[in-house]
Parts: structure tokens; C-alpha cells; sequence
């Protein structure tokens, strides 16, 4: 079946948190997310490398929104229920629909970190992934070095499969780094 085709919902929730595609006009609330992030983004993300503007951003979740309809990329915003503050960015990405198998992908802002949002975040789009797209393999990749953010798949049961030796290059400083592969089978 054609990947286009497929039906899920485009939003879900979990105790505290609202899950969804991004929107056309959510890009004021990410960009004011990433700015206040910066510091924390910029030694593991490659976006966070160079400044950017509004509009920039704005662009980038408009394309999100299309990759999201298209399914070659499904984004996932996550907001606060209570209050509908955004607070992080993740989703399911490198997706294979033959298997199918997602790689989950996250940043959180910093003034929200600290507080279980992303841990609850990322559960909410595994049990989604498992669920409702029937997913046999999920992976969340990081460099060694970051430990919060491998702090949330070892949380959450994934299971560490291995170290990738000189797999990538740092965002911030261009040197060689490894990558650890967690995974979660159905």
C-alpha cells in the first residue's frame, strides 16, 4: 500500500500532553522555543548550528506539515494540555513502511526540561507508533555523550544494540563522535 494512503490520527495525548502533526502557524512557538533553547541544542543538533529567523522556521514546519501528509516523515509537536504551551519537538523519522520501522527523534525546551515531558512524550509516540502504525522496530539514536538524552530510552526499556564507532561528525565542533542505537521491538 502506498504510504500516502495510509490513516492514523494526526494527534493524540497522554496524561499531560497534547501530540500532534505540526500546523501551518506553529512556527512562532518553535522558533521562540529554539531561541530560548540554543545553548542546550547547539553541541547535538545540526539546525541549532546556525541562527535563524522566524520565517525560517515557519518554512520548515510548513514543509513538516507536508512530509507529515505525504508520510515520508511523520513530525510530532507536543504541547502542554492544560495550558497549550509548546513544549518540545519530536517524531518519527528514517521510516521504513515495508517493515515498518521509525526512528524517534526529540528536543525539548529548556524551560521545560527537568519536568518528565519528554519521557512521557516519547512513550505516548511509541505506544502511537506500535498502536496505530503497527511499527515492529523503533530506534532512538544519540551520541554518547549526550546523557540526557540517552537518559529516555534506557528510562523507557529500550535496549542499547550497539555503539556506532566515528558514525558522525559533532554539530558544533565537526569532530568524530559515536552514536548509540536503542531499539524496541513489537
Amino acid at each position: 500500500m502506498n504510504p500516502v494512503l495510509k490513516e492514523f490520527p494526526e494527534e493524540f495525548t497522554t496524561e499531560r500532553l497534547i501530540i500532534r502533526m505540526p500546523r501551518p502557524g506553529d512556527g512562532k512557538v518553535v522558533y521562540e522555543a529554539i531561541k530560548a533553547s540554543m545553548k542546550e541544542l547547539k553541541p547535538w543538533m545540526p539546525f541549532a548550528q546556525q541562527e535563524q529567523t522566524e520565517q525560517d522556521v515557519g518554512l520548515n514546519i510548513r514543509s513538516a506539515h507536508t512530509s507529515f501528509l505525504t508520510r515520508e516523515d511523520l513530525r510530532l509537536l507536543v504541547f502542554h494540555k492544560g495550558t497549550g504551551e509548546f513544549i518540545a519537538s519530536s517524531g518519527l523519522h528514517r521510516i521504513n513502511w515495508s517493515i515498518p520501522k521509525f526512528e524517534i527523534g526529540y528536543w525539548i525546551d529548556t524551560r521545560f526540561s527537568g519536568k518528565g515531558y519528554m519521557i512521557e512524550a516519547v512513550q505516548g509516540i511509541a505506544d502511537f507508533a506500535f498502536a496505530e502504525l503497527h511499527a515492529k522496530r523503533l530506534e532512538i539514536r544519540c551520541d554518547t555523550h549526550n546523557q540526557k538524552s540517552r537518559a529516555i530510552p534506557e528510562k523507557l526499556g529500550f535496549e542499547l544494540e550497539g555503539i556506532l564507532k566515528n558514525d558522525d561528525l559533532s554539530p558544533d565542533t565537526n569532530e568524530l563522535r559515536d552514536t548509540c542505537v536503542y531499539a524496541k521491538l513489537a
